[in-house]
């Protein structure tokens, strides 16, 4: 099984989610136990002259909270982390932390608004340190890093909740800075993770979405294949940043269509952090997407299983992957008919429950209830399926076209049948 973090190293997205990627230059987190309290000797801080994004004594005393962290103990990561803010208080990379501890509450289902403001908090409270770091000649990189974090932050929530305004504007601010805390990443692998997000989405989004290309006109080009490289090199090399540069490889090798690799890094993570439930989830896509029904049937169902006992990031929205996974599996690969029915209404209870009617699991569960349905001779009923495809599949998709000429199909059955 993979190790842990260690000091020696550590589909269909939606728009308004990846707009603000290219914004990002996230960093992750750090750790400590009780025992470090005794760490404090009393004497009053003052601003750090040196970087602790460098600090190995730093690293090796907070390796056990980012562990938490991304395994979904959130408690023990922010009792972690709290001492940062106490030994350095005008430093922001306790309050980040904290801050990203608390997106990672949000990471399983964005949908959640519960842990809105204190993210946000904790990210108005790093932005203010950073600020006054700025004035430190030596420190203008390291500030000018948190600033440009905890704005991508602030735009990437504001996003989710349509607060276009207020993202536009964050979203603005952490370009400015990413600028300033741009160099010497070969030095400071850290430095180089937000110039990788920059280079693979900032050519992303206009291929994919050409109607924003004039948006980004007037900021530099990136490099696709420079910014996965990039990334590649903060998944190996940095501290802070490792985990999340892994979190954005098992997306962007989804989107470029290189399942194996996505396999790979998910399968790793999963095994790392078993409790993380968005690596778990992407650990069963991409064996699906690979062909490897047995492996992806078997996540699938520990999703499921998880659901059941109310594991913290457990939810609908790993729900529908699980059940549109072991609904396929039952049909195809194990011939079970009733049992890929069953799961494929799951899948559609999951996705209701979620509002992701317009996801491919919940248009492909009621497509698959339709033809089985077609079968049997319940035209109505097929009829019922294929018409919440047509109603929510995407006007210009092959599918809508295609479950259209089905839905005339079962229509013209149920009329002789009469």
């Amino acid at each position: 099984m993979p190790a842990k973090l260690s000091t020696n190293a550590s589909f269909s997205m939606n728009l308004n989610r990846f707009a603000f990627f290219i914004l990002l230059v996230v960093i992750s987190t750090v750790s400590a136990d009780a025992q470090l309290f005794d760490w404090f000797s009393g004497d009053k801080a003052t601003p750090p002259k040196e970087m602790l994004l460098t600090n190995r004594d730093i690293q090796i005393k907070t390796t056990d909270a980012i562990n938490d962290m991304y395994n979904y103990n959130f408690f023990e990561a922010e009792r972690g982390f709290k001492w940062l803010t106490v030994k350095y208080p005008d430093h922001p990379i306790g309050y980040f932390l904290i801050g990203l501890n608390t997106w990672w509450k949000i990471v399983p289902d964005t949908k959640v608004e519960i842990y809105d403001n204190k993210c946000q908090q904790s990210m108005d409270m790093a932005i203010d340190k950073a600020e006054n770091m700025l004035k430190y000649e030596t420190m203008e990189k390291e500030a000018a890093f948190f600033l440009a974090a905890a704005y991508a932050f602030k735009g990437r929530l504001y996003s989710e909740r349509k607060s276009w305004v207020k993202s536009a504007w964050a979203g603005k601010q952490a370009l400015r800075y990413l600028e300033r805390s741009r160099g010497d990443g070969d030095i400071n692998p850290e430095l180089m993770f937000g110039d990788g997000l920059y280079n693979y989405y900032s050519r992303w989004i206009p291929e994919n979405y050409p109607s924003l290309k004039p948006l980004l006109t007037f900021f530099r080009k990136g490099n696709k294949s420079l910014g996965v490289k990039q990334l590649e090199n903060v998944s190996l090399n940095a501290f802070y940043t490792r985990m999340e540069a892994r979190y954005f490889l098992v997306q962007i090798y989804a989107m470029e269509k290189q399942p194996k690799k996505g396999l790979q890094m998910a399968q790793m993570m999963h095994a790392i952090y078993p409790r993380n439930s968005y690596f778990h989830r992407y650990a069963a896509r991409n064996a699906f997407s690979m062909g490897r029904i047995s492996d992806a049937a078997t996540y699938a169902k520990e999703l499921l299983n998880r659901i059941d006992a109310g594991n913290y990031g457990y939810g609908d929205n790993d729900g529908r992957y699980g059940a549109y996974i072991l609904g396929y599996a039952n049909q195809y690969y194990y011939r079970n008919i009733d049992e890929a029915k069953k799961y494929y209404a799951l899948a559609i209870g999951y996705a209701l429950n979620n509002d992701s009617e317009d996801s491919g699991y919940f248009l492909g569960a009621h497509r698959e209830l339709g033809k089985f349905a077609m079968i049997e001779g319940n035209y109505e009923n097929a009829k019922e399926h294929f018409r919440a495809v047509y109603k929510n599949a995407g006007k210009k998709s092959s599918v809508r076209e295609e479950t259209l000429s089905l839905y005339r199909e079962a229509s013209k059955k149920a009329k002789k049948n009469r």
